[in-house]
């Protein structure tokens, strides 16, 4: 959906497909037709944004068959679909049966890492539409926290500086903007904004910025306000945001809240667990680890855990849909928008307590488009307006190949550091 702010931007809101299994292009062609176009429909708008995860199979394909980027860019057309935003931060096997510490692998001092983020750029450049001014596409940050040497920090560095010249030359080649955002999350070497401005700040304002997940921030116990100001003067923009809940128990020593909170302990996915009493904030790596002790319980706790956002868990649990709020309205709610790429991230639905969780594809599609609705509702009371679809054909011709898709009809235009 585009909605368009008091400044005049357009700003676009997406569901991430992370949230889908597909790791081929028959897969991915797949999840269009029975997930996102189907929510399309039961929100009842002409054009629905979509941000595509792609795994690093489904990109080496694109990148070496002209048509396959054809035929994924027919298939969004024509369902009523647009990407203006890809997630590049899972490599590959993200709905395996363990997932964990894996997702953060290979990681910034790996040239892989490089290499698919790049191709991901050139991908998303074939996929915009004419009229969008910029793409965004969202990696992880860095790598998990150790072992990070002072070699691994200039081998991520000297990568972070060639993705620059990377993504300079494609907007040479193509006339397209992309932009990638790194995402701080918890236990990783930029873990919050404090980090990201000391570990990321002097990169290249113009194509590396950072991707602001609303969950990890909560987790974080940083405050929205606080923390945009820290990038600002860090000269990092938000180049794009994922709108996402965490979950919070205000008694974790409640025996009803652990119980509730045990419910969310599952296998694949890491749920890094945080409490910050007396304003210091101290965690453990996974909420199991809270659980069997490893967290003081005096005062509240935040996990790591992507929970649907226009709903409430089992009693005594609730999210940070506040905090999301708040962040949203900080982001949009000024006389001009810090970001313009907004992205519905709750990937965890396949991994709720069984009795919340969807059963089949109408449930998951009922679900994706309430919380697509809740995160409307917040952008209208913030003054954004929607705005009709695209014109037909607004999809960028197809060119030759990935790495030359036709230039946007609108000049790149470079804007003040957020």
């Amino acid at each position: 959906m585009r909605f368009r702010h008091p400044d005049g931007q357009t700003v676009h809101l997406a569901y991430c497909s992370n949230v889908h299994q597909a790791e081929d292009l028959d897969g991915v062609v797949d999840q269009l037709a029975a997930y996102a176009e189907p929510v399309r429909e039961t929100l009842g708008v002409d054009l629905l944004g979509i941000g595509l995860w792609l795994a690093h199979d489904v990109v080496t394909e694109l990148t070496a068959r002209p048509d396959a980027v054809r035929r994924l860019r027919a298939e969004l057309a024509a369902r009523g679909l647009e990407t203006v935003t890809l997630n590049a931060f899972p490599y590959g096997g993200f709905h395996r049966e363990v997932v964990k510490k894996d997702v953060y692998r290979p990681d910034w001092t790996d040239p892989a890492r490089l290499r698919y983020t790049v191709d991901c750029a050139r991908v998303l450049a074939a996929l915009l539409p004419d009229d969008a001014r910029r793409g965004s596409v969202s990696t992880l940050p860095l790598a998990w926290r150790t072992p990070w040497p002072t070699a691994a920090r200039d081998t991520a560095r000297r990568a972070l500086d060639e993705l620059a010249g990377e993504l300079a030359e494609l907007e040479r080649e193509t006339g397209r903007t992309i932009r990638v955002g790194f995402e701080p999350e918890p236990g990783c070497v930029v873990e919050n904004t404090v980090q990201a401005a000391r570990e990321l700040g002097g990169l290249d304002p113009e194509r590396l910025g950072v991707c602001l997940d609303t969950c990890h921030l909560a987790v974080q116990f940083e405050e929205p306000a606080q923390a945009l100001r820290r990038l600002a003067d860090a000269g990092l923009p938000v180049v794009k945001v994922q709108a996402s809940s965490a979950l919070q128990a205000d008694d974790p020593a409640a025996p009803e809240a652990r119980a509730a909170l045990a419910r969310f302990a599952e296998p694949r996915f890491l749920h890094q667990t945080r409490t910050a009493p007396q304003g210091v904030v101290t965690g453990v790596d996974d909420l199991p680890a809270a659980l069997a002790g490893g967290l003081d319980p005096s005062s509240a706790w935040r996990v790591h855990f992507h929970a649907p956002l226009h709903a409430e868990p089992e009693p005594p649990l609730r999210t940070t849909a506040p905090e999301l709020t708040t962040a949203l309205r900080e982001l949009l709610g000024g006389p001009r928008a810090v970001c313009d790429h907004v992205e519905v991230e709750t990937y965890t639905w396949s991994v709720l307590p069984e009795q919340v969780r969807p059963h089949d594809r109408e449930g998951l599609v009922a679900g994706l488009a309430a919380e697509l609705a809740w995160t409307r509702d917040r952008f209208e009371e913030l003054g954004l307006t929607r705005t009709p679809a695209a014109p037909t054909g607004s999809i960028a011709p197809t060119g030759s190949t990935a790495r030359t898709a036709s230039p946007s009809t609108e000049p790149p235009r470079k804007e003040p550091v957020s």
